[in-house]
């Protein structure tokens, strides 16, 4: 049985600026799944993810030789499936929910318990919930950190825009929390 010898990924990016197809596979196995989580996190579905993922990484490799080093591969290629799925989400979903901050009144407060109940996927799952203008502003700054001013140039809208939206998403997400811990209390007794 013949077995492949294992590259670290500067061998992989150098084989690949090669024009090395199989390093490019290789490359691309290593990171197909998480980001393909990234772009679920703005797509509508899977399929929608899965185009962005593709699209992502024909900028990735199209632009491999602009990567210096710094910072983690992992990081660079996480920016550009970002950008690329905000992209993606533009030129296929015209219109984006902006709400003023004065429509949703006083955000309620939240059990922490019910917090500390749920798992990643159904936090995830709610976040999915989210009309996808919401949606994109919350996992920008909630997830990858981005700033308002950051994602109001990323996005294309006001900081006040990014501000409210954000706002809003937090608001109705603590508002499916509370739902699903009262439903946890219904099942349960």
């Amino acid at each position: 049985m013949f077995l492949e010898p294992t590259f670290t990924i500067d061998d992989m990016i150098q084989r690949c600026q090669s024009g090395d197809r199989k390093a490019c596979e290789m490359l691309y196995k290593q990171f197909a799944s998480k980001m393909l989580a990234v772009c679920m996190r703005y797509a509508v579905d899977r399929m929608e993810a899965e185009d962005m993922l593709q699209n992502g990484f024909i900028k990735v490799f199209k632009n491999l030789a602009n990567y210096r080093g710094e910072g983690s591969f992992e990081g660079w290629i996480r920016r550009i499936m970002v950008h690329s799925s905000i992209e993606y989400y533009r030129k296929h979903h015209k219109i984006m929910q902006v709400v003023d901050i004065s429509e949703h009144g006083h955000e309620q407060s939240v059990n922490p318990a019910a917090v500390a109940n749920l798992d990643a996927k159904d936090l995830m799952g709610m976040i999915q919930q989210l009309a996808p203008g919401y949606r994109m502003v919350f996992n920008l700054y909630a997830i990858e950190g981005y700033s308002h001013k950051e994602i109001a140039d990323i996005v294309g809208i006001t900081e006040g825009a990014s501000k409210s939206q954000l706002s809003r998403a937090r608001a109705i997400l603590k508002e499916l929390i509370a739902k699903s811990d009262g439903k946890r209390y219904e099942n349960a007794g």
